[in-house]
């Protein structure tokens, strides 16, 4: 055997470890969702102790974080009106939000878990930006625009599905398209006051 040829690296029981985790906590946080679920059963699925799913996820939302596949499933804003774009998506995250509580439990994770708030970051800035690049704004100004779109949206989420502030709760889906739709209509199309028109 030639010496000098490249052996491939054997994979780290580590790794395989790692492996087994996510695949039982993808399995165990889509059949009993977030609140259900537990790292004991998750352990036991994965065939280990409890004791190395903390070791390597560090707590329930760390290993949330790590585990749940997040789609926002966003619409193609090129085949939307341009003057209904902030209805559109207002719209499209409720349904998210009401249709996926995985979404809700991630957001709750961010709250007080680093690896939950990185994820909900990722998640926002790069299906976001990418939604908002695809209807010709200013390249310059997607980033900001995307940024601000998802505080309003995680802002209504927070408050309507996990603080549950009556008065937002309490407000039919079509009540709230309608007052938070103007505002992210302009985060999308319009200009800061003092600077001229797109």
């Amino acid at each position: 055997m030639d010496m000098t040829e490249a052996v491939p690296a054997r994979p780290r029981r580590s790794d395989a470890t790692r492996a087994a985790i996510l695949r039982a906590a993808r399995a165990r946080f889509a059949a009993d969702g977030y609140d259900r679920a537990t790292i004991r059963a998750i352990a036991a699925d994965a065939r280990i102790d409890p004791s190395m799913v903390m070791r390597y996820y560090g707590s329930k939302e760390g290993l949330f974080a790590a585990a749940a596949e997040f789609d926002l499933r966003l619409p193609d804003l090129t085949q939307v009106p341009p003057d209904r774009l902030g209805e559109a998506l207002v719209r499209h995250f409720l349904n998210r939000w009401e249709g996926d509580e995985t979404l809700a439990a991630l957001l709750r994770a961010a709250s007080a878990n680093p690896g939950a708030a990185e994820r909900i970051r990722h998640i926002f800035t790069d299906q976001l930006s990418t939604a908002v690049a695809t209807f010709g704004t200013d390249p310059a100004t997607t980033g900001r625009r995307a940024g601000l779109v998802a505080s309003q949206i995680l802002g209504l989420a927070l408050t309507r599905y996990i603080v549950r502030l009556p008065p937002v709760v309490a407000m039919p889906p079509a009540e709230v398209v309608a007052w938070v739709g103007p505002t992210i209509q302009r985060y999308l199309t319009g200009r800061p006051e003092g600077e001229g028109p797109c």
